[in-house]
């Protein structure tokens, strides 16, 4: 550590103007030119008000990074404000869908229940339907079947009286006949 200072102090000694010869304030003393060359430079640049133009050019920029953040600021803020909005009518849209969704379900399993109501009606309507005709294709064919048996005990019984038939038979049956249906009348 110690050898590390004394390196770093014989550097500090080691100046240039300590390794020109001659006297320091000659022309030909070329660290008294290069001084001199400064000092007008530095006049120059004062002389020219560079400094101030450069503090100005400086202020001028601050001002104007410091506008452009303030702009930032405000954006993301604005940004963040929407942001906030879109998600806020995300999530009614979202809770508005599940609403929706549970209607449609609701009214799908009521129109469910109605159809079901209705087929059931509908089938009992055609059962009711089908037993009326069968009762009344029933009721036909009975009457049809008293009326071919009457038909039949008709001609079976003219074909057997006609056997049997005499004049005096037939004439005493319709005197009978006329008797009966004159006591039923009066």
């Amino acid at each position: 550590m110690k050898k590390l200072l004394t390196i770093s102090a014989a550097a500090l000694l080691a100046t240039p103007a300590l390794a020109a010869s001659g006297p320091f304030f000659s022309l030909h003393n070329t660290n008294f030119v290069v001084l001199i060359a400064f000092l007008v430079f530095i006049g120059i640049i004062l002389w020219a008000k560079a400094p101030a133009k450069i503090t100005g050019l400086l202020d001028s920029r601050a001002i104007k990074i410091k506008g452009e953040l303030d702009e930032a600021r405000a954006l993301r803020d604005e940004a963040k404000a929407v942001l906030a909005t879109f998600e806020a009518k995300q999530k009614e849209v979202e809770a508005q869908s599940a609403r929706i969704v549970a209607s449609a379900k609701q009214e799908a399993q009521a129109a469910a229940t109605q159809a079901k109501a209705d087929l059931q009606a509908s089938i009992a309507r055609r059962i009711d339907a089908a037993e009326e005709q069968i009762s009344a294709a029933e009721t036909a064919a009975i009457r049809q079947v008293r009326q071919q048996a009457v038909t039949v005990a008709i001609a079976a019984a003219t074909e057997v009286l006609a056997k049997q038939a005499t004049a005096e038979g037939i004439a005493s049956s319709i005197d009978a006949a006329i008797d009966q249906v004159a006591a039923k009348l009066h």
